[in-house]
């Protein structure tokens, strides 16, 4: 029971500093990529995660409203339309980090393998960037359709739900992979 203590709290420990590392981490490079303040030219050239992300998202997006039917493209850096119709704006709290670094924090903090570590972690990302694509590919097509939302909450709120429940959903299987296969060791 000791040693089981001693995993949880070394876990927890784990888990929390690699939480703050990640979520942290990234809007200190998002302060130093934008103009003004403490902009660094070499973090906006070479460590710009946010508008990657931005970037990639947006790309997805016009992949996924394009396959109904939908021309889009970008008006500005944030702003996203489709042609004959509304827009979006993709801010830094669209891009979804928190839950990609609660994912990252939970799988590298576990005390699974490295390579099983590294599978989970790419996979739940994966599963993390679909979900934020399909999120904000409904958003753009519901704004031109003037779709609303159930139960009168924003999209956010939606995809946080969406997000800590497959979270949480592939936490389960993860910890039974690794039960199974101390298991079968």
């Amino acid at each position: 029971m000791q040693s089981a203590n001693k995993y949880f709290l070394r876990f927890v420990f784990s888990f929390c500093c690699i939480f703050l590392l990640c979520y942290f981490g990234i809007k200190f490079l998002t302060g130093f990529a934008v103009e003004g303040g403490n902009y660094s030219p070499f973090v906006a050239k070479y460590l710009d995660i946010a508008s990657w992300t931005r970037d990639l998202l947006l790309f997805s997006t016009k992949i996924v409203v394009g396959i109904f039917g939908y021309e889009t493209y970008r008006e500005s850096e944030y702003i996203f339309r489709i042609s004959s119709g509304g827009g979006i704006k993709i801010v830094y709290s669209c891009l979804g980090f928190a839950v990609m670094s609660f994912w990252i924090a939970y799988t590298i903090a576990s005390k699974a393998e490295l390579n099983k570590k590294i599978i989970w972690l790419f996979s739940g990302l994966l599963i993390l960037w679909i979900i934020n694509v399909i999120r904000i590919s409904l958003v753009l097509i519901g704004t031109t359709k003037s779709w609303r939302f159930p139960f009168g909450w924003d999209h956010h709120t939606w995809f946080n739900i969406i997000a800590y429940g497959a979270i949480f959903t592939m936490m389960y299987f993860f910890e039974k992979n690794i039960k199974n296969k101390s298991i079968e060791s």
